[in-house]
């Protein structure tokens, strides 16, 4: 680009520019190189390419139904008019190859957000810019068990381009809380990337009556997820239908109150939440009817649901309501109900509100999907390959066994 051009200018050229050619355009010059790298370009770059991820996992048993091994497989597809025809496979990060049994548990500004074991003593959670091809991880400490469980959220505050971690710890079962000696109903404590350190805040925690699912969304700035209240117990009912919600500016759980249809219809199982063009949706599966009902939140006001449309699936079984396109269209995971099929493939399929067609999308397999819609960013630019937090530190470690030896002398200090 021409010298002439103030570099302010070519900054606002360079910002609508997707992340693979920024990547390369980064060797172009040292003063491009030195502009791409600065933390006020990474925090101001914001794509419009979205692309969706999708997680496929194998498990194979033997004759005798043992388990023998699960595999995991990534795609990622372009999600834009030329849907579903641009794909590719992912290699995965090396911290993501190292997880034992892990999950996604969160997405938020093109970062995900993976929990789980390294070895059998160390919980880790890994972040991931699918996008720049780059992982950080962050050790996961006091993992409870017994009568007490933890779970992790995530998301990326709005304020300041921080991704956040949240850890919870409670009791499992609420009748404990009265039962447990000096029982502590409620732990929290937050991991800052920009300070690689956990910490707990002190603004207002969840009532103890309060247990929550494992469902999590996060929509402007907010991690939600699905729970049951259990302070009142009516005849027939275990429970309330509830949503809580983090913020992750000023750290402030809330209550959002569902429709009474929701509150009280059914158990939690038959309800997940999801995010619909930034707007917070409540996903009410029916297996009995074969469809799933779409509430949509408005405003972000408590009980301000409308429910925008049902998912038919006539000619298969709809299993679950995966994740929605950028157009707003839902991804379901459904099964073929042909009757020549001897083993029964999960298919994912495109749902049309308007036409009410539903059309595959030629991914299927013998397993379990996931799918994530994420949009191109720089986040984790600037941070160092192969970095691991732990104890308010960061570490570097390439190699298992480095990863190995690095756990084992933290341990110790």
């Amino acid at each position: 680009m021409s010298d002439n051009i103030p570099l302010e200018i070519q900054a606002e050229i360079i910002m609508r520019i997707p992340v693979k050619s920024l990547l390369q355009f980064r060797s172009v010059s040292k003063a491009w190189k030195s502009l791409i790298d600065s933390s006020d370009f990474i925090n101001r770059y914001s794509s419009q390419q979205q692309h969706l991820l999708v997680r496929l996992r194998f498990v194979k048993y033997d004759h005798l139904e043992n388990f023998r091994f699960s595999k995991t497989k990534y795609v990622t597809i372009v999600d834009d008019v030329t849907f579903p025809h641009q794909r590719v496979s992912l290699t995965h990060p090396a911290f993501v190859n190292m997880l034992l049994s892990h999950r996604i548990i969160g997405n938020s500004h093109g970062l995900l957000c993976l929990y789980g074991c390294y070895g059998l003593e160390t919980i880790m959670a890994v972040v991931w810019n699918v996008s720049i091809k780059k992982a950080i991880a962050v050790v996961v400490p006091n993992v409870a068990n017994g009568v007490y469980t933890t779970f992790v959220g995530f998301g990326v505050c709005p304020t300041t381009n921080d991704p956040k971690i949240v850890k919870i710890t409670d009791i499992i079962h609420w009748e404990d809380v009265e039962s447990i000696p000096d029982s502590i109903p409620w732990q929290v404590e937050v991991f800052t990337l920009s300070t690689g350190a956990w910490r707990s805040p002190y603004h207002n925690l969840p009532r103890t009556s309060i247990q929550f699912g494992n469902w999590q969304a996060y929509v402007e700035g907010f991690c939600y997820w699905l729970a049951t209240d259990r302070s009142i117990v009516d005849a027939g009912f275990e429970g309330y239908n509830r949503i809580i919600s983090f913020h992750l500016t000023s750290e402030e759980f809330r209550e959002v109150n569902l429709p009474d249809s929701l509150v009280y219809d059914g158990s939690i199982d038959n309800l997940n939440i999801a995010n619909l063009r930034e707007s917070l949706v409540v996903l009410e599966q029916d297996a009995r009817e074969n469809v799933c009902y779409v509430w949509s939140m408005k405003d972000g006001v408590s009980m301000s649901f409308t429910k925008l449309y049902t998912i038919y699936s006539p000619n298969a079984t709809l299993l679950r309501v995966l994740e929605f396109r950028k157009n707003g269209e839902p991804i379901n995971e459904i099964e073929d109900n042909g009757d020549d099929q001897i083993d029964l493939l999960s298919l994912l399929a495109v749902y049309e509100p308007k036409s009410k067609h539903i059309s595959n999308i030629g991914i299927n397999g013998e397993g379990l999907f996931y799918v994530y819609s994420y949009m191109e960013t720089l986040l984790l630019l600037d941070q160092r390959e192969f970095t691991i937090f732990d104890k308010g530190k960061g570490y570097i470690a390439r190699r298992r066994d480095e990863i190995r030896s690095l756990l084992n002398h933290i341990r110790r200090v």
